[in-house]
């Protein structure tokens, strides 16, 4: 059947729990959980395998901005109530666990998890945070108070709490700010509106997008050195929504509340600044506010979530539309790739952003996961769900579409 002929793409799953518009998802446990935070503070881990919650809890005040994993067990969530938290939940702590899901609440106050770390942060940008691993940074710190080894160290980028348009680096588990990135004052950007954070060879660079339309990256060549601006451009009339950046770290992709994608360049600290610099690629898709990028693992599709309700996927090396995905009556906010799963079991791409590096302390999880030959029902389950080609998107409506795409 000619593909102009072909019925509209439904999605593989829906998770229908949250009461309010969702508004970040990410996939953990390697693919066997996705965790879903909503406008009301509200987090869902839901087991892929069996599409229902195993832990419900009300992590912040108002809204969630962000959320990822820093180690299997710990759970970092960004809410609007200036809080940024560290959550240790484990598959074992699950039993302990309420799934009472937020639409079901009467009420109750549902059990949260054990709670590591929390700091005030500023969330009067509406930018979530953005995280690495640190390099620098001792290994297996552990807690005076707790007989546990804490994860590997790592940096956290959020607005800065004074300056709108500058950038905090803080590191986590000492909880100190170990860097500011001032505004830059030649340009009126205005609030940062969203940030990534990664290691490049021995640097470490920090992308902003802002509210002016402008993209910036600073480079660091050292723990205290002075931040440089090694790229700016302003593809963008409308403030940026969100950026992404490939595993291979060599460009990244901003979108807008206007209906442009830019692609740009990463340059390193010892490249030369120039005022005329320019985006690699620049799409007028005619599509306005598209958020919520994301880079799948294995960089060769990205996906953004529409405000006319459609999830959109693209080819990352051609920027070329390859799908329209429509199922949501309302607006979506967010969009998450599960991580591509090669044959040895590990996660293809992740190079220090969100997989932990690999130490004897860890190798064990990387080798269990290869675990011996898959022969009951359970398993199979199990191993399908985690090498499922899962693109989810969460919408006003409340609800999570699972679509199982390429």
């Amino acid at each position: 059947m000619p593909p102009q002929h072909l019925p509209p793409a439904q999605p593989a799953y829906v998770l229908r729990g949250h009461a309010a518009q969702v508004h970040a998802l990410n996939f953990t446990h390697d693919n066997s959980r996705v965790l879903t935070g909503d406008a009301e503070g509200w987090i869902i881990s839901w087991s892929l395998a069996y599409k229902r919650p195993v832990a419900v809890w009300k992590a912040h005040h108002g809204a969630i901005l962000g959320l990822t994993c820093w180690s299997q067990d710990c759970i970092i969530t960004h809410g609007r109530d200036n809080k940024l938290i560290v959550w240790k939940i484990s598959t074992e702590d699950e039993n302990d666990m309420d799934t009472t899901l937020p639409i079901e609440n009467q009420g109750e106050v549902a059990k949260q998890p054990w709670l590591l770390h929390i700091l005030d942060v500023n969330t009067l940008n509406f930018c979530s945070f953005a995280m690495c691993y640190d390099a620098a940074s001792s290994r297996d710190i552990v807690s005076r108070e707790v007989d546990i080894v804490r994860p590997y160290p790592i940096l956290i980028a959020v607005p800065n709490t004074i300056d709108s348009g500058g950038v905090d680096i803080l590191q986590l588990p000492s909880e100190n700010r170990v860097s500011v990135i001032k505004a830059d004052k030649s340009i009126n950007t205005g609030m940062v509106m969203a940030l990534d954070l990664h290691p490049k060879q021995n640097e470490l660079q920090v992308i902003a997008g802002y509210e002016s339309g402008h993209t910036m990256v600073f480079s660091q060549k050292s723990r205290g050195a002075v931040w440089q601006k090694v790229y700016s451009a302003q593809p963008h009339t409308q403030p940026v929504l969100s950026l992404a950046m490939p595993p291979l770290q060599d460009y990244y992709i901003t979108s807008s509340a206007d209906a442009i994608l830019a692609k740009h360049p990463l340059p390193f600290s010892n490249s030369t600044f120039h005022e005329d610099m320019k985006p690699l690629n620049v799409l007028q898709t005619k599509h306005s506010g598209q958020q919520g990028l994301q880079i799948r693992s294995d960089g060769k599709i990205f996906a953004t979530a529409g405000w006319d309700a459609r999830v959109r996927v693209y080819s990352a090396k051609t920027m070329k539309e390859l799908a329209v995905l429509k199922w949501h009556k309302e607006g979506c906010y967010a969009t998450a790739f599960a991580g591509i799963i090669d044959s040895s079991g590990d996660r293809e791409g992740d190079f220090g952003k969100t997989a932990e590096p690999e130490t004897s302390d860890n190798l064990g999880v990387s080798l269990a996961r290869l675990g011996p030959t898959v022969t009951t029902v359970e398993q199979r389950r199990d191993q399908k769900a985690q090498s499922t080609h899962w693109l989810a998107a969460g919408s006003k409506d409340g609800k999570i579409s699972l679509w199982d795409v390429y």
